[in-house]
């Protein structure tokens, strides 16, 4: 039995990398699929390059996705999330405040980048001046040119890139792992000619102490395994005032008394913030309701 790390995860198949470095394909003891990028798991070894996957080591974080029918699970054991924006095209507030809640409830650190700054910037920088007044670091970056500047802000993490597709992570990968296109040519001479097509996560060592697990695009992100206690904590403007509404079952959409509604009136928190945590509730409650 020998202890590897997932680095590529292809449905049943698994691309785990050894201690020395070699890559073997890995399967799941059983039916279950559960491993994910970045899990530490337990391998018996079936031949040179393939083994099984006979357990998972405890995860230190677990960034997934839910709704109604299924978890979609997107990396394991990261420290922090970092968001890849754009000046074009306009990216999605709802998602990224989605991502937001999710790093929240997983204690991860954040960084926003803000990719393509050598195109007009202006839209997307006012739209993201709420995440900065809520102190959320946000990186103004032209991958195209540099993606250097956002080496020294995953240091000593394992990073997850998430966004939505056209926002430039891959150029931003390709920036910050040079080799990134030759690591997928062996992933696929491992996995038998690029059989396994679709991955959903591949990590890559940017040195000893830091990794990156870069995702596929995201256009949802469900928030089916939280309650509205986990969404509400993970709005972070709204702590001063959670325990303070008059009805402790407060939906904050409607209710007289809501401490939150009062403070969105009195402009100490943001009106738009406040409408996507409405829309994210309400979306989440229908879907707990089928």
């Amino acid at each position: 039995m020998q202890q590897g790390l997932v680095v590529a995860a292809f449905g049943r198949h698994y691309l785990v990398e050894l201690p020395g470095g070699d890559l073997i394909e890995c399967v799941p003891r059983g039916k279950k699929s559960e491993a994910a990028c970045g899990d530490w798991v337990e391998v018996q070894r079936s031949s040179d390059n393939q083994g099984v996957i006979e357990g998972i080591r405890p995860r230190s974080a677990l960034l997934y996705r839910s709704d109604a029918y299924r978890q979609k699970i997107i990396a394991a054991n990261v420290t922090q999330l970092v968001f890849v924006v754009a000046t074009e095209p306009a990216f999605s507030d709802e998602l990224l405040a989605r991502c937001l809640v999710a790093a929240h409830d997983q204690r991860l650190a954040v960084l926003i980048v803000l990719n393509k700054c050598d195109l007009p910037a202006e839209a997307a920088q006012q739209q993201l001046a709420v995440y900065s007044a809520l102190g959320y670091r946000i990186l103004e970056l032209s991958a195209r040119t540099d993606a250097q500047p956002l080496r020294a802000l995953l240091q000593g993490h394992t990073s997850v890139l998430v966004g939505q597709s056209g926002m430039g992570k891959s150029t931003i990968l390709n920036g910050l792992v040079p080799d990134a296109n030759a690591a997928t040519r062996e992933i696929s001479t491992v996995l038998d000619s690029g059989k396994h097509t679709t991955t959903h996560a591949r990590l890559y060592h940017l040195d000893e102490e830091s990794h990156l697990i870069d995702c596929p695009g995201l256009q949802m992100f469900g928030l089916h395994h939280l309650g509205l206690g986990g969404i509400e904590a993970g709005f972070i403007e709204f702590a001063p005032y959670l325990g303070q509404c008059r009805f402790h079952n407060c939906s904050h959409t409607h209710e007289p008394g809501c401490a939150l509604l009062q403070a969105v009136a009195e402009q100490r928190i943001d009106a738009r913030r406040m409408k996507l945590f409405q829309e994210i509730s309400t979306a989440e409650r229908g879907n707990r309701a089928r």
